[in-house]
Formats: structure tokens, sequence, C-alpha cells
């Protein structure tokens, strides 16, 4: 774990400095859905922190997040890119890689999901409103896994929740 938190905040650098936004949210861990097929081996609730920075190129901003584990499932640290279209009722779509405490291992463990891989890509879609000029709270669902990258075994996970966000 300990080098996961020195990667995540290697890769927080270059947002921290540039933070525009930060954002908290509680997630359902472990969400059954179509594209994570044991991901309800695991459950409780995520509690997530982050930061977003200045746009990098067009409306891209970069971000990091973490998410810890209520129930003492897998927790996460994420960096990638997000765009935002829209203004007081908006889509966030975004993509990028985590870093997770869990298991690794291609082998399911009876109360433990296996996720194949200790690098994951973590993609995200986000639908939010801007309550005022520096508040806005957003629905957004995180899809956690190596993509059949790190061979078949490839259960991923989602996580479904509510964000706040604060503008700097």
């Amino acid at each position: 774990m300990r080098n996961c938190v020195l990667l995540a905040a290697l890769l927080a650098l270059p947002t921290a400095a540039n933070a525009t936004e930060v954002f908290a949210g509680l997630h359902a861990h472990g969400v059954k859905t179509p594209l994570s097929l044991n991901s309800d081996r695991e459950g409780g609730a995520d509690v997530s922190v982050g930061i977003r920075g200045n746009p990098v190129f067009w409306k891209l901003q970069p971000y990091a997040f973490g998410q810890l584990n209520t129930d003492g499932g897998t927790n996460f640290l994420a960096a990638g890119v997000s765009a935002r279209f829209g203004e007081r009722l908006y889509v966030r779509p975004g993509v990028g890689l985590a870093i997770h405490d869990g298991s690794a291992s291609k082998v399911d463990l009876p109360d433990r999901l296996a996720l194949g891989s200790r690098i994951l890509f973590a993609p995200e879609i986000a639908v939010g409103a801007q309550v005022t000029e520096r508040i806005g709270v957003e629905a957004s669902w995180v899809h956690f896994s190596h993509a059949q990258l790190a061979g078949r075994q490839n259960p991923g996970i989602d996580n479904v929740g509510v964000r706040l966000n604060v503008r700097l």
C-alpha cells in the first residue's frame, strides 16, 4: 500500500499545484452491472476525496482522487483527465489509471474480488448540477478494470454514488 500511495502522490503533484476544484463523495462499493461480473463480492461504501486542475488542452482537466472502503474492501487511488460539457446542468466523462490495495490475483477469494492486475483503467461518467457559482453536485459511476489486458480474468468493479464539488 505504501508504494500505491507514493505513486498516486507523484501522479497528483501537477494537479495539486494547479487545483481549481476539490470534491468529496460517497459511493456504493461493488454495484453489480453488466460490466462487472462478481463486483458484488465486496460491499460497503467508498468515501472519496479528490482534486481537479485547470484545463490543459481543450476542456480536459487533470484529476486525482482516492476512495477508501468503509467495509475493509479494496481501496483505490486514481489519476486521469475529465471534461465537463454544459454549464448549469452538465455531463463529465473521464478516463484514468488507478492503483489499488486489493487482490491482484487472477483467482477470486470467497469474500474478496481478485482484480487480476495492480494497475487498472478507471473510466467514469458523472451527471451534475451547478447549484451556486462555487458548489456543484453530481451523480457518478466509476468502473475499475484491466480490460482483459492482464488476462481473461477481469471481473472489474463498479462504484456508483454522489459527489460534492467546490470551486476554489
